[in-house]
């Protein structure tokens, strides 16, 4: 961890527990972008998308007290709601097969906002079920049935039904920004990053307490495992409320769940095989955290082991972002020099990221640029159906549905398993 640190690869916390029993608990770096302030480990942080399992588990509470069905419509609890709210299910919002789109990015957007935007929404992008958008109006939906529901607000239902069952006592939902115990974020060259807050119902944790959370739920003793199995129920290719997971016979062998917002960074994972557990927080987002989690794996069960290098994806994206001219220059400058500093493993990956950056602020001829670099380096089907997808999103935001369907075609035709492709070119016929 300290090589981790010294390569700027990692300013955060690590828990790490086996059998059960914490074995490491440490803080590296700093609280702030000035270094005026050390990092410690009972600080808090944002843990961006695991956030999400706090609604979900929160939706599946209600359904074990029969408060909920997940067949439920959104309608029957939001009637204000167009006519497509008598199509969407509770489940579907789960796993993000709504046909709900992303309206704006979410640091941009007030919960009034985004309701108004849903009540302007004149049709879905697609028939719920059919096919995957990773869409926050999902999770914005839950949070207001658990608030109708339950008839308590969406913080105070947390805390009652998940924080202090849990004793996670430090955890706070939507808490100050300025509070001198939550870690401020900042980018590689030490710049703060600007984190206003709009929409509301965000916890602040620290590693302990999602620790917490995480052994809790997995024993069953938030939700029954019925619920669990459910909540772990994912689209083909895309997420569930619990991240990742993967079964075996029936028991959850593993939990994985990324989740990253405005320079946070934190991730959480369980192997219930070798009984390791990891969560890593961090306020300086590298996107390393899945490496140093593989590192660390290796330690443990005494295998041999890489510490990761720099990111090419955050090194590239703003400077691309700026003036894509300059930036892809400075790319085929670290791939031609960096080698030694960069990590280029998966230099696709780093490619099509880039390319989602600029998509989610609407460059979509830029993102289809990015793209293209990406497609000749994919070496596994799956991410060459995955750039030829997100083409076909940006020719479909450009309104060009033609083109959409082209590149839905291709995506289908590199992976045949590509469900999210196989329903967008039917909702697009």
């Amino acid at each position: 961890m300290k090589t981790a640190s010294d390569r700027g690869v990692f300013n955060g916390t690590l828990l790490v527990a086996k059998q059960g029993r914490i074995i490491y608990h440490k803080a590296w770096g700093y609280a702030n972008a000035d270094k005026t302030q050390p990092l410690n480990t009972a600080m808090l942080f944002d843990v961006g998308s695991i956030s999400k399992e706090f609604n979900g588990v929160s939706i599946m509470l209600l359904k074990e007290r029969g408060k909920v069905k997940l067949d439920d419509p959104v309608s029957k609890y939001l009637p204000d709601l167009p006519n497509w709210a008598d199509k969407v299910q509770l489940k579907h919002l789960l796993n993000y097969t709504s046909g709900l789109p992303n309206f704006k990015a979410q640091s941009d957007e007030t919960d009034n906002e985004l309701l108004d935007s849903l009540k302007n929404l004149k049709k879905l992008k697609f028939e719920p079920g059919s096919a995957y958008i990773y869409a926050h109006a999902n999770v914005y939906l839950q949070k207001r049935i658990i608030e109708k529901a339950s008839g308590l607000s969406y913080a105070d239902f947390v805390d009652k039904y998940i924080f202090k069952p849990c004793g996670m006592q430090q955890s706070i939902m939507d808490a100050n920004l300025n509070r001198p115990d939550l870690a401020k974020a900042f980018d590689n060259d030490f710049h703060s990053t600007p984190y206003i807050q709009l929409t509301t119902g965000f916890p602040r944790l620290t590693p302990a307490d999602l620790y917490k959370f995480i052994t809790q739920l997995e024993a069953f003793k938030i939700i029954n495992k019925e619920s669990s199995d459910q909540l772990a129920v994912n689209f083909p290719g895309g997420e569930s409320s619990l991240g990742t997971t993967g079964f075996k016979d029936g028991k959850l062998q593993w939990h994985r769940h990324q989740g990253s917002n405005s320079n946070y960074e934190a991730l959480i994972y369980t192997d219930h095989v070798s009984k390791i557990s990891m969560v890593m927080e961090t306020n300086n987002q590298n996107f390393k955290v899945d490496a140093i989690k593989g590192a660390i794996l290796a330690i443990l069960q005494d295998q041999p082991f890489n510490i990761p290098k720099k990111s090419v994806y955050l090194d590239i994206r703003d400077k691309i972002l700026k003036d894509i001219e300059q930036g892809l220059s400075f790319y085929r400058q670290i791939k031609a020099e960096g080698q030694d500093k960069y990590d280029f493993g998966f230099e696709a990956g780093d490619l099509i990221s880039t390319g989602k950056y600029l998509q989610r602020r609407n460059r979509f001829d830029d993102a289809i640029r990015l793209y293209s670099l990406a497609v000749p380096l994919c070496a596994k089907k799956n991410d060459l159906s995955y750039a030829y997808e997100l083409t076909a999103e940006c020719y479909l935001k450009k309104g060009d549905n033609v083109q959409a369907k082209t590149w839905y075609e291709k995506a289908l035709a590199a992976d045949a398993g590509n469900k999210n492709a196989q329903g967008m070119i039917t909702t697009l016929k």
